[in-house]
């Protein structure tokens, strides 16, 4: 089965918060225990990302493994946050919030962000520090706050331009190429441009502003939890040794992920998945 139709298998569900608010996402595990993991996507992604990570917690030996992946605000049916140009924790707010209506999420839980999704995780973390246990962050976008403001502003407009040019349509064809490392699968590179086709215009320039003003570093400096830095050798957009030096930064053990690309999750899913000890089948 094709991996755009084995997403069936893992339907979204939504949480109406008691703002009125709607957060849209994707559970797998045992939903009768504490919530064990939860993952943040990236900027051209959404919880469908994560199919590997879920397939795997289905099967998980572990009975108390319990997994959620959000579709971020702005992202498929999740309520955009307000500000136009917002900042990392302003959707960690939401983040909580949303996990704050789960009954089970009762114990430290495992945050996984990747890409933009690490700024979101270490936010969240700030927030919250005694209910994160571990802190993971795949191929972790950085945010350009120590760029210049001329430097911060072309970033922001070359991204949107792209987006107003081509449509996310053809914006998710022009670069899903660049999400993975050769040679591509095929199946992998049809599924990363079915899901970046489907993000909103809207929540995408809000994200892009936040990636614009953000500064991971200057978060994690603030976690005392532990955490981990992963990401592939071949990843282009987020290169290995701006990771590795992040890890550096921060006291933190990095590991790599092999020759794999961005979208790492996906194209290293064994390797990510005992990361975050996800392997194991059920008996």
């Amino acid at each position: 089965m094709k991996l755009i139709a084995q997403l069936t298998l893992l339907p979204t569900e939504t949480a109406t918060l008691a703002d009125g608010s709607m957060v849209q996402f994707r559970r797998a595990g045992n939903a009768a225990a504490p919530v064990s993991h939860v993952l943040l996507h990236g900027i051209g992604s959404a919880s469908a990302s994560w199919l590997a990570q879920l397939q795997a917690a289905q099967h998980c030996a572990h009975a108390d493994v319990h997994v959620l992946a959000w579709d971020a605000p702005g992202y498929g049916g999740s309520t955009p946050v307000a500000p136009a140009a917002p900042t990392a924790a302003d959707y960690a707010v939401r983040l909580w919030a949303w996990l704050d209506g789960e009954p089970a999420a009762t114990r430290p839980l495992t945050l996984v962000g990747h890409s933009l999704g690490a700024m979101m995780a270490a936010a969240a973390t700030c927030q919250m520090p005694r209910r994160v246990g571990r802190l993971v962050l795949l191929a972790p976008a950085l945010g350009y706050a120590s760029a210049s403001a001329e430097q911060r502003e072309k970033k922001l407009a070359d991204r949107l331009a792209k987006l107003a040019n081509l449509g996310p349509a053809g914006m998710a064809h022009a670069r899903a190429p660049a999400m993975l490392s050769e040679p591509r699968d095929a199946d992998h590179l049809a599924f990363i441009e079915h899901v970046m086709a489907a993000i909103d215009p809207a929540g995408y320039t809000q994200a892009a502003r936040m990636l614009a003003g953000g500064n991971l570093l200057a978060d994690l400096r603030q976690v005392r939890c532990p955490v981990t830095v992963a990401s592939g050798s071949a990843d282009s957009i987020t290169p290995a040794p701006a990771c590795q030096a992040l890890a550096v930064q921060i006291a933190a053990p990095y590991i790599t992920l092999g020759a794999v690309g961005h979208s790492c999750a996906l194209q290293a899913a064994d390797r990510v998945n005992g990361l975050l000890q996800l392997r194991g089948d059920r008996t």
